[in-house]
């Protein structure tokens, strides 16, 4: 005899497997995170505020994604597969503060992509395969306020490239190919408090690198190639709380001048340093809290060969 199959059962069968990330209505913020995902999910509530779809097989976008959503506030889209965007993506969306496209396959992106997109507050778009960096790209975002850029292929920062970015308080340009920064190429960050320029190929800086960002805060330069830093480089840093210039192949230092308050937080390990009379008469004035004081040691001259530049400021060297 013939089994008879449950309702259920059989309703199912008939259907096939439910589609993965199935909008519901009345919801404002949509997550998917199915690996098996390969076309962007339609059909989402107008008043959906927040959309993550991220760590799925996504590699394309159509134009008209993100259609019908006018109040779209956060769009994640981190951890995919696309390696294009269409120029009117963000076109329907112009209340939009926040964009991830963390770990995804962009090596470029259209010149006009965040012209819609003037309330952006956050752009991430770290470990991608961006090679260059677009002046039109950042002409219409007056309100960013956080700029990730950190592990692409950049080997350069054009001249005054983020000029329009007025509010902009971190840069993250950590883990690129950055051999050299250009004059001017920090032009019209006023406001910026946080640049990491980690793990890069800086060999040198210019000596006014640093003179159009007054209001920094917290500088990270460890673990690039930098062999000597022009003199007075700092001088105008007057507001900056932590330094770290490990991981280099400095031999001298000249620090900024001390702010009232906290003493600056300052890592120098990891480099070959000349402790001089020049070097520690700076590190006792300046009298910054020492990070790894372990690891930063003196290379030379031969009597102070192997020892802890910390140590040899508390003892004293009697030939200064």
């Amino acid at each position: 005899p013939e089994r008879i199959l449950p309702p259920l059962l059989a309703l199912l069968l008939v259907l096939g497997p439910a589609a993965p990330c199935v909008p519901q209505p009345n919801v404002t913020r949509f997550v998917c995170t199915e690996p098996t995902l390969s076309t962007f999910p339609a059909g989402l509530p107008p008043a959906t505020l927040a959309i993550s779809v991220e760590f799925t097989a996504l590699a394309t976008l159509p134009p008209s994604a993100l259609a019908g959503l006018p109040q779209l506030q956060e769009l994640h889209l981190s951890s995919n597969r696309l390696a294009t965007l269409p120029e009117a993506l963000l076109s329907p969306v112009p209340t939009l503060r926040v964009l991830d496209l963390t770990d995804n396959l962009l090596a470029d992106l259209p010149a006009g992509i965040f012209a819609g997109a003037g309330r952006l507050q956050h752009l991430v778009l770290r470990g991608n395969r961006l090679r260059a960096l677009q002046p039109a790209w950042f002409q219409h975002l007056p309100q960013l306020e956080w700029l990730d850029l950190a592990a692409n292929a950049l080997a350069e920062v054009p001249p005054a490239v983020f000029r329009p970015l007025h509010s902009l308080q971190s840069l993250h340009l950590s883990h690129n190919q950055l051999a050299s920064l250009a004059p001017g190429a920090l032009d019209g960050l006023q406001a910026l408090e946080r640049l990491d320029l980690e793990g890069n190929r800086l060999g040198t800086l210019p000596p006014t690198a640093f003179a159009p960002v007054p209001a920094l805060r917290f500088l990270f330069l460890q673990d690039n190639e930098l062999l000597a830093l022009p003199a007075g480089i700092f001088t105008p840093l007057r507001h900056l709380r932590v330094l770290d210039l490990a991981g280099n192949r400095l031999q001298a230092l000249e620090l900024p001048p001390r702010p009232p308050g906290p003493r600056l937080d300052l890592d120098i390990s990891g480099n070959p340093w000349a402790c001089e009379c020049q070097l520690l008469a700076e590190l006792r004035q300046a009298a910054p809290q020492l990070a790894t004081s372990r690891n930063t040691l003196c290379a030379s001259p031969t009597r102070h060969q192997g020892r802890e530049v910390a140590a040899v400021i508390q003892a004293g060297d009697t030939s200064c």
